[in-house]
């Protein structure tokens, strides 16, 4: 099982490229895929998800040309979009069993699924209530459920936990975890935490362009011994904005608790510390070029 996307590129009116020359090829897992807002992340889910054909480029689900022939990677497909809709009048119930009928889910089995779904997504207390009358994170809750409704091999979630309360996001960490060992599960972000908790592999994007595609352990490697962290008052760290990436800031009595990145040691008070993944993220997104591979 891969998918296989090779020099995909998308252009919009204005000759403006949401995607450019975009590569990547994935097993089994999941891929965290990580960028600023209006980075292009949502451009390539609509590509993948066959909703959206690219300008130029291929994209193969195995052998198939899913750009020519979309239906055979659609019956294979789970996805929730960023701006997922629900039909207010109906309940959680009525709602999953009109799309599992549309995905040509048989009864009995469409009703066990929908059970069972539904107790994942920790909806139960609510399954007959009207959806309009739902919160923004139980709506989310309700499209995670439609996503995996045909138990999808390729899974396309973007901005997923949007909404999500910190116990609802912790599980769908969980079930995206659990679910990544037989299918493709592409999960697109600008939450880091979220990836840390679930990614195997991650590909970060910035402009339309692949920045870089690593283990999160080689992105952690590649900026090790590249972290700093020391106390500056508030004057300073307006100088230092503008001649480091500052990727946390802590106020505290005594001033500012601050961490860089930087190859060299920033300051003579400064104390190298362990680096995380969102000092790694920061760290390519700032810079032209691979930082891991």
């Amino acid at each position: 099982m891969n998918l296989t996307i090779n020099n995909v590129s998308k252009k919009y009116k204005g000759n403006l490229w949401g995607l450019k020359d975009f590569s990547l090829t994935l097993g089994p897992g999941v891929l965290g895929l990580l960028g600023p807002n209006g980075a292009g992340k949502s451009t390539l889910m609509r590509i993948l998800a066959t909703i959206t054909k690219p300008t130029q480029g291929t994209i193969r689900w195995n052998e198939t040309d899913i750009v020519k022939s979309p239906n055979e990677l659609r019956e294979l497909l789970g996805y929730l979009p960023q701006d997922f809709g629900i039909y207010p009048n109906l309940n959680a119930v009525e709602f999953l069993e009109y799309l599992a009928a549309a995905k040509g889910i048989e009864g009995n089995t469409a009703r066990k699924r929908i059970d069972d779904l539904i107790q994942i997504v920790n909806l139960t207390g609510v399954r007959n209530q009207p959806l309009g009358g739902y919160s923004g994170g139980m709506k989310q809750r309700i499209g995670i459920a439609q996503a995996l409704l045909n138990d999808p091999k390729l899974l396309i979630v973007d901005e997923p936990t949007g909404g999500l309360d910190p116990e609802e996001r912790v599980r769908f960490r969980n079930l995206l975890s659990e679910l990544s060992g037989e299918r493709i599960v592409i999960l697109s972000t600008h939450i880091v935490s979220d990836v840390e908790a679930t990614a195997t592999m991650i590909a970060i994007i910035k402009q339309g362009q692949l920045v870089t595609h690593a283990t999160p352990e080689a992105l952690l490697h590649s900026v090790e011994g590249k972290v700093w962290e020391w106390t500056v008052s508030g004057t300073q760290l307006s100088d230092l904005k503008q001649e480091f990436i500052i990727s946390n800031t802590m106020r505290r009595s005594d001033g500012v608790r601050i961490r860089i990145i930087s190859p060299n040691v920033p300051h003579k008070d400064a104390q190298l510390v362990p680096p995380t993944l969102e000092d790694a993220y920061l760290s390519c997104i700032n810079k032209d070029g691979n930082t891991a591979s």
